[in-house]
């Protein structure tokens, strides 16, 4: 319990209180305490409430150090030096103006410009060396003065510094984290509606073509050639609003495709010309695949069957995914014959490699000896427990 209420960020009553706090106690016990002492070598002391009053002007200003830190730090040390040069406070007892200029430049550094934070540091640090430069006879020699009223500020601004640089720090980190997350999502974005519009627009392609080529020999086809685009032009819609909707954070959840649409995409595929013999293989003791191994699937075999309508048809195609306890395994073979290659991956086989890697995985792909092409995918994935 005590490490999370130190791990835990304050809220602004909170810190508002702490202040609060630490004024009455510099302001109501050590400030007071300490005017209240009397100098080493005698002398005349001052009235009680002339040290009460000055111990409450070093402490109450803490109270508000948050919202004016320069204001703070420069009223605290003003105050300071005038008490150790009347010697209201004596030089013996200056801990307790040390402790409230201390707090009030670490406020300083963290909340305000290092430029800014370092003038006033710099002026303060001077008005109190000058202070404990008067007074070095009780106790210590000049230069020790100085020393003093270095290490009275210098430690606590530094360490104020170092706080708001790291802060700062955190802050560009943080940005740059979601920077990154949103060119990620970005990227899966735009790899999804990739797939959806590629495999859709062939599909189209391909009976727009059959329709115009027989619409005045053979309306009947052509009319069902204009119905199947129309329902292809239909769930690529659905498609398309689901991977939108996704970016929606007041959209209702909808399922991604998965292993279970497979046999849709190869009905899909055969009205392009390709017949796709799909096989899905589960072996014993295999467990429920993962949403976004299965999405991965999904769209490794539409973006395969997508290429052999496009550079194959007509052609037979055989798409089999077997899942195993550790694994899926996906192979996406075909016999058609294709246009020579201009020598690189095209956007789709790049698309299906980024999204096998994402997942650990393994992909090759290439014509195969025979004749035609060959995808092989593997996908490892782990069961939730």
């Amino acid at each position: 319990m005590t490490a999370l209420l130190l791990a835990r960020r304050l809220r602004p009553a909170e810190l508002a209180t702490v202040d609060a706090v630490l004024a009455m106690a510099v302001g109501g016990l050590l400030g007071p305490y300490a005017a209240l002492e009397s100098p080493l070598r005698g002398g005349v002391h001052e009235p009680p409430w002339v040290s009460v009053l000055v111990g409450m002007a070093l402490g109450l200003p803490l109270a508000v150090r948050r919202r004016w830190p320069i204001t703070v730090a420069v009223v605290i040390s003003s105050v300071a030096t005038v008490a150790l040069i009347s010697g209201v406070i004596p030089n013996y007892a200056a801990a307790a103006p040390a402790l409230a200029i201390g707090l009030s430049f670490y406020t300083a550094a963290v909340s305000t410009s290092t430029r800014r934070s370092l003038r006033c540091a710099s002026g303060c640090l001077a008005l109190v060396s000058v202070a404990l430069v008067l007074t070095a006879s009780d106790l210590w020699s000049r230069t020790g003065g100085v020393v003093y009223a270095a290490v009275m500020i210098a430690p606590a601004w530094m360490i104020g510094w170092l706080v708001r640089e790291r802060r700062a720090l955190a802050a560009r980190q943080g940005e740059h984290l979601a920077r990154q997350a949103a060119a990620e999502e970005r990227l899966r974005v735009a790899r999804e509606l990739h797939d959806v519009v590629a495999h859709t627009l062939s599909l189209i392609v391909v009976k727009a073509a059959v329709a115009n080529h027989v619409a005045e020999a053979d309306p009947r086809e052509a009319g069902a050639a204009l119905r199947v685009i129309e329902e292809t032009g239909r769930t690529a819609l659905t498609d398309v609003r689901r991977v939108l909707g996704a970016l929606r954070a007041d959209t209702p959840y909808a399922p991604t495709p998965g292993l279970d649409e497979l046999p849709r995409l190869a009905r899909q595929a055969a009205i392009g010309g390709v017949d796709v013999r799909l096989d899905v293989r589960l072996e014993e003791s295999a467990a429920a695949v993962p949403e976004s191994v299965g999405l991965a699937v999904y769209r490794v075999v539409q973006e395969a069957v997508t290429n052999v309508v496009k550079h194959a048809a007509p052609a037979a195609c055989r798409a089999t995914v077997t899942v195993t306890p550790r694994e899926v395994r996906v192979e996406v073979t075909d016999d058609g014959r294709r246009p020579a290659l201009a020598g690189r991956e095209g956007h789709g086989l790049i698309g299906m490699r980024e999204r096998v890697t994402l997942h650990g995985g393994e992909f090759r792909a290439g014509p195969r000896p025979g004749g035609g092409f060959a995808v092989t995918a593997s996908l490892p994935y782990r069961v939730a427990t």
